[in-house]
């Protein structure tokens, strides 16, 4: 039995009160046919029961998912602008700004295929068969980095996934617990007379910024050099760029079409939810002018991380092993030619 009541919506009343007792007794509509009901009967709950046959996994729920669901959710579950996260967030429950993905916050896999299934795409819910929707969920897992692109999901794995904030829920027990100290008899005596309002609002400020946010805001702003710089000797002049493989920049611009939903490259570029990457190879890490990188790439940066072919080559295959506590959601490419390519393609746009 799940442990979710189920809600119903409007046209699930009036199937309701279609059914033989209340019908009579209402004089609405007719008893509901088995498979009228069998339809609206879709929910899965967390110990599986409810789900259909099928399967599929990422490999095969990367296109499905660019099709269906990456002009919202971006192409690795990312989010787009404001639509919402599905990847990343973990370790952030306790942050003041948490970020609630699937992740990192949802304790149950069957209310993700569920809604998947139930409700998406948007605008066309209920167009995705059950193989399709495995497919898409596996997906959405192996972006939070919490399967291998190859395994297979089904009703028979399902349970297999262990979902990372399982835990993190516990059980409502008030009806047990609490309700029967404050549902009693109210007191009725010793009253105020009168009662009064003492202030609104929009007069008082209910959510007042921080003591010394505008200094802190200020602080964090790049010194200024003010002082004329003494005269430097000449600096060694530096080597000539090897000649780029255009061939394979073709290709990496290919492959580049994976990053251009939190990336931006060339002329125009700006920065997203990811900076942009005009000259990151053979780069200090995090050297881009006013982007917010996360805590972890900011540690590497002082360290004296550079991007060069290398640590690129590391970093795009595996983000999340490279460097825990990473803000790019993006699980990483499989193929060394991809990864060469995008290399090269980066290197085809220099700084500015």
């Amino acid at each position: 039995m799940s442990k979710f009541p189920k809600l119903l919506t409007a046209t699930a009343l009036v199937t309701l009160a279609a059914t033989p007792v209340l019908a009579e007794k209402l004089g609405l509509g007719r008893p509901a046919l088995p498979e009228e009901v069998a339809a609206w009967d879709l929910d899965v709950s967390p110990d599986g029961t409810g789900l259909p046959d099928g399967s599929g996994d990422a490999i095969a729920g990367e296109p499905l998912f660019e099709e269906n669901c990456a002009i919202c959710h971006g192409s690795f579950a990312e989010g787009v602008d404001n639509w919402p996260k599905l990847a990343g967030g973990n370790g952030t429950l306790a942050d003041d700004d948490p970020l609630k993905t699937v992740g990192s916050y949802w304790p149950y896999l069957s209310t993700v295929w569920d809604y998947v299934h139930r409700s998406m795409p948007f605008g066309a819910a209920q167009t995705l068969s059950a193989d399709d929707t495995y497919a898409i969920t596996a997906y959405i897992l192996y972006s939070n980095d919490m399967i291998d692109d190859d395994f297979v999901l089904s009703k028979e794995t399902f349970l297999d996934v262990e979902m990372e904030n399982a835990d993190g829920f516990i059980i409502d027990d008030r009806a047990e617990t609490e309700y029967a100290i404050w549902r009693t008899e109210p007191c009725m005596e010793n009253c105020k007379e009168d009662v009064k309002i003492t202030m609104r609002a929009t007069v008082l400020d209910v959510t007042p910024e921080e003591e010394g946010a505008e200094a802190a805001t200020a602080s964090e702003e790049p010194a200024v050099q003010t002082a004329a710089a003494e005269p430097a000797e000449a600096a060694p002049a530096a080597p000539e760029p090897a000649a780029l493989d255009m061939a394979l920049v073709e290709e990496g611009e290919k492959v580049f079409k994976k990053c251009k939903s939190c990336h931006q490259v060339g002329d125009k570029a700006k920065n997203r939810s990811g900076p942009i990457l005009n000259g990151v190879v053979g780069h200090p890490a995090g050297s881009v002018e006013g982007f917010r990188y996360s805590k972890a790439l900011i540690a590497a940066a002082d360290g004296g991380l550079v991007w060069n072919a290398e640590e690129l080559a590391a970093f795009l295959a595996k983000p999340k092993a490279y460097m825990k506590g990473t803000k790019m959601s993006f699980a990483g490419l499989r193929k060394e030619d991809d990864i060469a390519a995008v290399i090269e393609y980066l290197k085809s746009h220099p700084a500015e």
